[in-house]
């Protein structure tokens, strides 16, 4: 084997691919798209361009996740001949202010998107000495996803910016590959597939099966049950005059376009025929879902869906569609019909069978199932640990809901560790799996289902032919929606294939826009309206809006943004003005959820500024919820009337920012006004005043300190704790632990 040599790279440490070279060599003359198979060396050709750019100043990888950075951190420490001090890892666990210093100092910077998004707003940081930016998984350079807003900053303020997205899946459309190009200002597109000659040596054969397991007759006659309630509210549509009365059946794309037809009407003129015929179109979507789920997950996966839309109907804020759902007594039937069912769904069977057909094969087998859902994740791992010579475990994300916790990282850490030294030989992963995670190549792939999705089904497919020959088995119903996706996702993946050579030969004539994705009407009334100047307004923005893509559009219309925990209001905008925002569903949801409580907020904001505005974003107020418009009314009444607070109605975080703007440079220009924060809470409950006190330390937010009061149960218990106690808490890793004891049991020596 030989390796690469470089100044910068430790010796026999990265394997020497001429295919990286070149691709390497072509990336360091222009900003490039490089599409290269799952598993054969993104990240090297990232190394490569990296180590000749830090010549010129420092490097930056961003990457989705922050196993991801960690990953790719470790990696980087590994291979580089430079101070290990000099390779720092961003994520949103390390303290802002200690960014800005590690930020400083450091020559390559490994992170998420959304902490260099962050900082870069609140201006602790500056891309002017970047030298380099690669961007991992570059197909999410979409929207307002964060790669968008730092790309478009860099072409802005770097001395010479040169840009690398890697990915293995750009899309299957043009318009999707054109789009990622011209947010990440990419000028050239270089494409490798494994058919390529220099390619092929690296590549082993991926065998692909398909298994078609027939339907059991018993999920048949539930089918049939639960068609004649999709029927039933097909034809209260068709009564309603939303569709014609011959329609059956709706797909689903058909049914969101009467969704969007419905909630236009809404708009326009509110009746109780639209709003019934709304909740139906709910109705119908949950009843499609269900039958969808019985033919392609089998029985015990519906009951815990009708057991979730169970625990809705029955919680405060469930929804009038899954109440009715639940009290129709044809559901309530199949449900009890399902209970009774031993009968063990065949792809339970098929997955049990291959899997220990693998396993007898080679012992040493590593194998990753895959499925969609996570309740059906459980049911295979359940059946899989049945079976001799299986080490099953589930894998999935972080995410909790009604009777299924996530894993903490480092648990899916923990996971993937002990699969890599053999302690499991079976993963069973949902779409977490999916992307960039560093699990070893495997020998068998199993598809639980086909996925709709011709990205997702390149990088599953990737897990496996790295090192060696690869299997791939993919389950199908028979006459379900299972061949439907197979084939679909067949299609687009050829697609993106076929796109990607047209574009290899026609990207000269794009002309990409660094990052500049959409310019807002706005902007063009206010320059319109008033010359440019130097003098930018100021701007204190609370910290939790800063997902929001208001502060990203403030900053691109000029305001100096300042970043901090406001008490009271989102936007503080002079020594009078402080501004609320809320799009419909955040003012909804204060009306229907228990803990938000609205008029506390509202109440804050007139104690403690003289000119309080609400503004309220979205267009769909009084379609988001099921609340009645009367309902709504009364309370926008009671907010403009008894609390005397102006309302602002807004369609997009871009018109809010505009006002935002334009109020903030009238205020502080014509009536010469500073913004101060000087806004206070109502006293604190009891309960707020702990969280508040644990939330305090560096490293603990909100969700973190309420998990260590519900644990430990006091404010004493949590500072007398050891790290091993303070670990066990989900959230609280190693790092944060030690903190919190620094912080709570060092000695004072002010």
């Amino acid at each position: 084997m030989e390796y690469i040599t470089h100044p910068l790279v430790k010796p026999e440490t990265v394997e020497k691919r001429v295919y990286q070279l070149n691709l390497a060599a072509t990336a360091l003359q222009e900003s490039t798209l490089v599409v290269l198979p799952t598993g054969l060396g993104k990240t090297i050709v990232a190394l490569l361009v990296m180590v000749q750019r830090l010549e010129s100043g420092k490097v930056l990888l961003l990457s989705p996740t922050k196993p991801l950075v960690e990953q790719h951190a470790g990696f980087l420490k590994r291979v580089l001949k430079i101070s290990e001090d000099e390779i720092v890892a961003f994520t949103g666990s390390i303290p802002p202010k200690e960014r800005e210093m590690l930020w400083s100092d450091a020559r390559v910077i490994v992170s998420t998107p959304q902490v260099i998004e962050n900082d870069l707003l609140s201006g602790r940081i500056t891309l002017r000495d970047m030298a380099h930016i690669t961007f991992d998984e570059a197909h999410r350079a979409t929207g307002n996803y964060a790669y968008v807003y730092i790309a478009k900053r860099y072409f802005e303020e770097g001395m010479d910016p040169l840009v690398l997205g890697i990915t293995a899946s750009p899309g299957s459309s043009r318009e999707r590959i054109e789009e990622v190009c011209t947010n990440l200002g990419i000028t050239h597109l270089e494409v490798r597939s494994e058919y390529d000659p220099e390619i092929a040596p690296y590549v082993f054969n991926r065998r692909i099966e398909w298994k078609i397991v027939k339907i059991p007759l018993e999920m048949k006659g539930l089918k049939d049950l639960l068609e004649s309630v999709l029927e039933e509210k097909m034809q209260k549509l068709a009564e309603l005059g939303v569709i014609m009365a011959k329609q059956k059946k709706l797909t689903k794309t058909e049914l969101l376009g009467v969704q969007k037809q419905l909630q236009r009407e809404l708009q326009r003129y509110p009746q109780r025929q639209t709003y019934q015929a709304v909740s139906i179109v709910a109705e119908i979507f949950k009843i499609t879902h269900a039958i969808e789920l019985g033919e392609t997950q089998g029985p015990q996966a519906l009951i815990r869906y009708f057991e979730r839309l169970d625990h809705e109907a029955s919680s405060k804020g469930g929804s009038k569609a899954s109440k009715r759902l639940m009290d129709d007594v044809r559901i309530r039937r199949a449900v009890h019909t399902l209970k009774k069912i031993d009968t063990t769904y065949p792809k339970i069977d098929a997955v049990k069978e291959v899997v220990a057909e693998e396993v007898l094969r080679n012992p040493d087998s590593r194998v990753i199932v895959f499925t969609n859902y996570r309740d059906t994740s459980e049911l295979v791992t359940n059946a899989l640990n049945d079976v001799e010579g299986v080490r099953a475990v589930r894998f999935v994300g972080q995410a909790s809901k009604y009777r299924d916790t996530g894993l903490t990282q480092r648990q899916q850490r923990e996971i993937i560790e002990a699969f890599k030294e053999g302690e499991y030989n079976t993963l069973v992963a949902t779409s977490v799996a999916e992307e960039g995670l560093d699990i070893p190549s495997t020998d068998l792939i199993v598809f639980y289902e086909p996925v709709p999705s011709e990205i997702r089904s390149i990088q599953r497919k990737g897990r496996t032919g790295r090192k060696h020959e690869g299997r791939i088995v993919v389950l199908m119903a028979r006459g379900s929606k299972d061949e439907a996706y197979y084939w679909s996702t067949d299609n687009k993946e050829r697609e993106m294939q076929k796109r990607i050579g047209e574009m290899r030969k026609s990207l000269g004539e794009i002309k990409p826009r660094p990052a500049t994705t959409r310019e807002a009407p706005q902007r063009q009334l206010l320059e319109f309206t008033e010359p440019e100047d130097q003098n930018h307004p100021q701007i204190y923005i609370d910290h939790r809006e800063i997902r929001s893509p208001v502060a990203r559009e403030l900053e691109r219309l000029g305001a100096e943004i300042k970043l901090e925990r406001l008490e009271v209001g989102d936007y503080t905008l002079s020594d009078r003005v402080c501004i609320e925002r809320k799009t419909t569903g955040d003012l909804l949801s204060t009306v229907t959820d228990e803990g938000r409580n609205l008029f506390t907020q509202l109440s804050d904001l007139t104690r403690n500024y003289e000119r309080p505005l609400l503004i309220i974003e979205g267009d769909n107020l009084y379609t988001e919820r099921r609340i009645h418009p009367n309902a709504i009314r009364g309370l926008l009444a009671t907010i403009a009337v008894d609390f005397h607070i102006p309302i602002i109605s807004t369609t997009s975080p871009e018109e809010t920012a505009a006002i935002i703007y334009t109020i903030a440079k009238r205020e502080q220009r014509g009536k010469k006004r500073s913004p101060t924060q000087h806004g206070r809470k109502t006293s604190q409950t009891l309960r707020e005043q702990q969280e508040y006190v644990i939330s305090s330390i560096s490293n603990i937010g909100p969700v973190a300190a309420r998990r260590l009061l519900q644990h430990f149960k006091s404010i004493r218990a949590i500072v007398s704790a050891s790290e091993d106690e303070l670990t066990e808490v989900e959230g609280i890793g190693k790092r944060t632990a030690e903190r919190i004891i620094e912080v709570t049991q060092s000695q004072y020596k002010g």
